[in-house]
């Protein structure tokens, strides 16, 4: 046996250089592999997928809600704007009505006035025929005719002081002894408590109160039982005239009060 050592022959050295490759090679795999900024350097890493957000599902539903809450909305805006517009219709009437009532009220005292004081109606005279004549006609021409023949408060009851004494006593018809009746009643009267006294002084008294407080119907009632009334037939025409006209005029008034917007010309 030789002393000297024999080298290794050259597939031995084949076999060692071979193993050591894959021994690296698999050691610099394991090193790409977990040592990212390495695989970078080396160009062998895959790129990053960018982050892109999430789609966020809608709530509306499906295009075909989409489709359906769109004119159920626009109903809603039409729904509320005819509503609105309701409410301003339904002001402006109650504007309307409440001037064309003004109106009326203010054509109605007027005629009264007139009347009262024994003037012409006027220009009142056309505007009452414009506005009550269609409804109240009859009233209406009451008014306008009694205003050719005024008749005032103030003379019905001048009239009716100097009517007192052939008031008091019988008409031309009376004979004596009714006369002399009466006047023998009128120094002794006898008559219930509750009840006002027959008399003709008594009535012709109260006649004068009630025309005292503008209540001629209440008068021309007193007066109709007085033994003279045949004697006051001038003034019993004008006391029914005074009257006839004031209830027209209240006919007008409260014709006023219920009145809407004044009729187009």
């Amino acid at each position: 046996m030789n002393g000297t050592s024999r080298s290794p022959g050259w597939g031995t050295r084949l076999l060692i250089g071979l193993v050591l490759l894959i021994a690296g090679a698999a050691a610099a795999t394991w090193g790409l592999a977990h040592y990212q900024p390495a695989a970078r350097f080396l160009g062998v890493a895959q790129p990053q997928a960018p982050n892109t957000p999430r789609p966020i599902a809608l709530t509306s539903g499906s295009p075909a809600d989409a489709q359906e809450t769109a004119p159920a909305a626009e109903q809603r805006r039409i729904t509320n704007l005819e509503t609105r517009l309701a409410r301003v219709e339904n002001a402006t009437e109650r504007a309307a009505g409440s001037a064309g009532r003004a109106d009326a009220l203010v054509i109605a005292f007027a005629a009264r006035r007139a009347i009262d004081r024994g003037v012409a109606l006027g220009y009142l005279e056309n505007l009452l025929v414009s506005r009550f004549g269609q409804q109240h006609q009859k009233a209406v021409a009451t008014v306008v005719t009694a205003s050719h023949q005024p008749v005032r408060l103030d003379e019905l009851i001048t009239e009716y002081e100097a009517l007192g004494p052939e008031l008091r006593r019988g008409g031309p018809e009376e004979s004596w002894w009714t006369g002399f009746r009466r006047e023998l009643g009128s120094v002794v009267s006898v008559h219930r408590s509750d009840r006002p006294s027959p008399s003709p002084d008594a009535r012709y008294n109260r006649a004068m109160q009630r025309l005292d407080s503008g209540e001629v119907d209440q008068a021309l009632a007193e007066t109709m039982r007085l033994p003279g009334a045949a004697n006051a037939d001038a003034w019993v025409a004008k006391a029914r005239r005074y009257i006839a006209v004031h209830r027209a005029l209240d006919e007008i008034e409260s014709a006023a009060l219920l009145t809407g917007p004044a009729p187009a010309a």
